[in-house]
């Protein structure tokens, strides 16, 4: 089968899933020979829960970004095609953008390059959100409800999920390097495409199949895709010459984190992919056609998250056989009596304590209900939560529950049981407990309405002008 370019294709390098995962140089480089007009990557998540967003830090290490951001700084600049990172330090926080800048601006001076770094912050403040709610430009997403004031205020940061015209705006006032805030996965990626006369359709979609790089790719670890995306069109391919995709691959990415599996919401419209066609264009690209976008209303969806209280934890695995035969009976005893001793230890220092048990090997994970007549295991963990207000709190309460969760004995059993422990001393302070709370969305005029954009121009005379969130 041979290949046909497209006439009008735009072609964008998406290295890998997200950044820090590790970025092939050699992928990079063939992805530029075939005429990228840009490198784009996500950084961001709520994956791995509000923690990152509360904290305001990132969930990849420093070493590992530095390394990414070696490889694309590098090959983009020799190429003199812009650099675009979305949600950067996880979250897309202003000290997350902040944080990867100073990464950046590190590079370039261990690759003795002088690129221009754009900064794009989209961190919320608190009074404009609220006059915003004041005003009914915030409405809920299911199940939230109309938002409170003091919901707002509650939050230690806000983010809004940006679209791609901060980026576009970025990249055509001259930015070698854009490192964006809090943005949807497909809104980095579509940027330079849409900039570049590529359809909104096959833009919007290409890049919702190539968010996570090669996981719409038969062999998902080896490295990001190319999209090849024209107006009517979009090709994607994988950058490891050994490595190819299918019209299953690529479609049943509109499945991964998807409500919809055919509507896609975007900031500023919808893609609809109800009529489209994917087809084996080669036998290492598939090529979608039929790809529409339907402007909508341009609103931002928010992400909101707070700190509250503390956890201890205390592990022991268990392989007597008296337990194992009666675990959900071993659970329900234990339970009731570590709550007991905590409330009758603790009563004139709180109520507000939660005790919680994870049987795993069991039902740790779901906590649902084990289908009667499964055998048991050969051995299972338990883990003992304790939540409340303070970590001091937590912590005594988990040591006032020690010798109950490490010898508390069944109907039957021997007096004084031990589990085994792995490690001293037996409470594990956890630290705080994080949860978000927002689901709505602000209604904007235009996508850069919230958006606030700096600049480190390292070509300066002075070597150095930052602007600041």
């Amino acid at each position: 089968m041979t290949y046909q370019r497209l006439d009008d294709e735009v072609v964008i390098i998406v290295p890998t899933g997200m950044l820090g995962a590790g970025i092939s140089p050699e992928h990079v480089r063939r992805g530029i020979e075939q005429g990228a007009a840009a490198i784009a990557v996500d950084s961001g998540s709520t994956d791995s829960g509000p923690s990152y967003l509360a904290r305001g830090v990132s969930k990849m290490n420093r070493e590992a970004v530095k390394s990414d951001l070696l490889v694309i700084m590098a090959e983009a600049y020799s190429a003199g095609i812009p650099v675009l990172v979305g949600t950067c330090a996880t979250s897309g926080t202003d000290q997350g953008v902040n944080w990867t800048r100073d990464i950046a601006v590190e590079v370039a001076k261990d690759l003795n390059i002088q690129p221009k770094i754009a900064c794009l912050y989209s961190e919320q403040d608190k009074e404009t959100l609220k006059q915003k709610n004041k005003d009914g430009k915030i409405t809920p997403l299911a199940p939230k409800g109309e938002l409170a004031d003091d919901v707002i205020d509650s939050c230690d940061h806000i983010v809004a999920l940006m679209g791609p015209e901060p980026y576009i705006e970025a990249v055509k006032a001259g930015a070698d390097v854009v490192l964006g805030g809090r943005t949807t996965d497909t809104a980095v990626l579509s940027a330079v495409a849409l900039m570049n006369g590529a359809g909104s359709g096959p833009s919007w979609h290409a890049a919702k199949i190539a968010e996570c790089g090669g996981q719409c790719t038969v062999h998902i670890r080896k490295g990001g895709v190319l999209m090849r995306v024209g107006k009517k069109a979009f090709d994607i391919e994988p950058l490891d010459l050994g490595n190819q995709t299918s019209p299953e691959t690529v479609s049943a990415h509109m499945l991964y984190e998807s409500t919809d599996p055919l509507r896609l919401t975007e900031p500023g419209g919808i893609l609809d992919v109800t009529d489209a066609i994917y087809v084996q264009a080669d036998d290492r690209i598939t090529r979608v056609t039929g790809s529409v976008w339907n402007p909508q209303p341009y609103t931002m969806k928010l992400e909101g998250a707070r700190s509250g209280s503390y956890q201890t934890i205390m592990i022991v695995g268990i392989e007597d056989p008296h337990v194992l035969a009666n675990l959900d009976a071993f659970h329900d005893q234990m339970q009731d009596l570590l709550t007991q001793r905590i409330a009758s230890v603790f009563a004139e220092e709180t109520s507000d304590f939660d005790v919680s048990l994870r049987i795993y090997g069991w039902n740790g994970t779901s906590g649902q209900p084990v289908p009667a007549g499964t055998p048991p295991p050969k051995d299972v963990g338990v883990m003992f939560v304790v939540t409340a207000p303070t970590q001091d709190l937590a912590n005594r309460m988990a040591k006032s529950c020690n010798p109950l969760f490490f010898h508390m004995p069944m109907p039957g059993h021997i007096e004084l049981p031990s589990y085994a422990f792995p490690f001293t001393p037996a409470d594990i302070p956890r630290g705080q407990v994080y949860e978000f709370v927002l689901n709505h969305v602000v209604h904007v005029q235009d996508g850069l309405e919230l958006v606030r954009t700096g600049w480190v121009d390292l070509k300066k005379a002075d070597n150095m002008e930052r602007t600041h969130a």
